[in-house]
């Protein structure tokens, strides 16, 4: 056993034992927490060595599955004290190799903590604890008349947990925001051990630093979170859509200028472009338009009148562009969730196309939006791949994906080359390295490019303050 060490942190003294093996590891786990929670098996390692994120791989040397705030801390001051790395996961959705254990340690998987404790229609918010998914909770509180707003590509899967701990963006964030716009408390281990509070039920509370938004986004390196209160909306009595297809993005970038411009704040604003289209028809068979160079998908939702009229002006101002080649109007529920589906199912549909698909996120000024993609089409002649690009239109968040042959190693070498280049061109059109996945691993390579010597130094600052033992997620952002 390592010599006994003192280590001071902000709440006083407390004695640790240094770093543990793995068999010590599971074995003083397992009898703090019982065996039922604790896993240290092959199967289940190799489960929790990878997320969403190709090309990141590494394995823990436990996992272990809380059910309660208690056990959470217990764990927390454990891994302090025989300095653990502790890897925070929800589903492991994430596209930023954000939850891969790259430097070992207990996987903190939080999927047993999968409550709704409330849901108060007249206050209009909902208390959860982090492993409930977001489509279970936009649903139950949508019997209530609400609407719970971040809307991920990975809704049906990805937890609570993991849109706060990344602030999950989604198809209605140029209408409604992404997730930080509707955390108003969290309930909080620390690096440390110690179990804080912030924010609470209120619109209005302006007491102190507004730690709550510092840890929305903050990946797991600042704090465990093991309840959340959330902002709901009231949920929308109708919806309608439209898709509009152009002869290439710059035409369609033009329509989104103008429908922005005229004053509308649509609920979907989206685009595609051809290597997409062609993809998500070969997939998906919606009779999409496969010799459009781009596709704009447009709808919203209020009240009936309200929509009727605003879809209709957004019809009338794509068709007027220069470049349109058609307009169609979803005539049903079932006509809109197709085309909600055709953007829905664009990574899907592109990974078809290889044996490894490489999502990434960057966002930009929108009126830069079609020069920025005339340029990735450049990066991908250049090292002779294939990428398809989609996003939000509105906000200008893209999606390029690469898809190539995993076992393709000069491939894969070029592909990193490119998507190098993609960020550095986010960089130059004034933009970010990420607009929605989050930094991880998968980014942080590019992350003093965007913040800089001096913002990295305070984000250091800033995890030593909440986990002074830097056990939580470390390597990645502030560590």
């Amino acid at each position: 056993m390592p010599l006994l060490c003192v280590t001071f942190f902000s709440g006083g003294l407390i004695a640790t034992m240094g770093k543990v093996d793995s068999q010590t590891l599971l074995t003083q786990l397992t009898s703090l927490l019982g065996s039922e929670i604790v896993k240290g098996d092959v199967v289940s390692l190799e489960a929790y060595s990878h997320d969403a994120t190709p090309l990141f791989r590494g394995l823990a040397e436990v996992i272990v599955s809380p059910r309660n705030t208690a056990e959470v801390a217990e764990i927390v001051r454990y891994a302090g004290r025989t300095q653990t790395p502790i890897i925070p996961r929800g589903a492991g959705s994430n596209l930023c190799a954000a939850t891969v254990p790259l430097n070992g340690g207990i996987v903190l998987n939080m999927v047993n903590m999968n409550s709704i404790l409330e849901i108060s229609k007249s206050e209009m918010i909902a208390v959860v604890q982090p492993g409930v998914t977001n489509l279970h909770l936009d649903t139950e509180v949508g019997k209530e008349g609400l609407m719970f707003v971040p809307d991920p590509g990975s809704r049906s899967v990805s937890t609570v947990g993991g849109n706060v701990a990344t602030s999950a963006g989604g198809l209605r964030g140029l209408k409604y925001g992404t997730t930080k716009n509707y955390i108003l408390g969290l309930e909080v281990v620390l690096g440390s051990g110690e179990v804080i509070r912030t924010g609470g039920r209120l619109a209005k509370d302006v007491a102190g630093y507004d730690i709550t938004r510092l840890l929305v986004g903050s990946e797991g390196t600042l704090g465990v979170f093991t309840e959340i209160t959330a902002a709901l909306v009231s949920r929308p009595q109708a919806s309608r859509y439209g898709v509009g297809y152009f002869e290439d993005l710059a035409s369609a970038s033009d329509a989104v200028e103008r429908i922005i411009s005229s004053g509308i704040l649509p609920s979907t604003l989206e685009f595609l472009d051809n290597t997409c289209i062609v993809a998500v028809e070969g997939f998906a068979h919606l009779g999409l338009d496969v010799n459009a160079g781009a596709l704009l998908l447009f709808g919203d939702h209020g009240d009936t009148a309200f929509v009727e009229s605003t879809v209709d002006r957004m019809a009338h101002i794509a068709r007027d562009v220069v470049g349109c080649r058609e307009v169609t109007l979803a005539e049903n529920v079932a006509a809109a969730e197709a085309l909600l589906y055709a953007r829905r199912c664009s990574l899907p549909a592109l990974a078809r196309l290889g044996t490894l698909s490489i999502l990434e996120d960057i966002a930009v000024p929108r009126h830069l939006m079609a020069r920025t993609v005339q340029r990735i089409e450049a990066i991908a002649e250049k090292y002779s791949l294939q990428i398809g690009t989609f996003g939000h239109a509105g906000d200008g968040n893209l999606h390029p994906t690469i898809v190539l042959d995993k076992d393709d190693e000069a491939g894969v070498r070029k592909a990193e080359s490119a998507m190098a280049e993609i960020f550095a061109l986010a960089l130059e059109m004034g933009g970010t390295i990420t607009g929605e996945h989050g930094v991880g691993s998968a980014k942080l390579p590019y992350l003093e490019a965007r913040l800089g010597t001096t913002q990295i130094a305070l984000q250091r600052a800033i995890k030593f303050a909440f986990d002074p033992y830097g056990i939580l997620n470390p390597g990645r952002l502030g560590s």
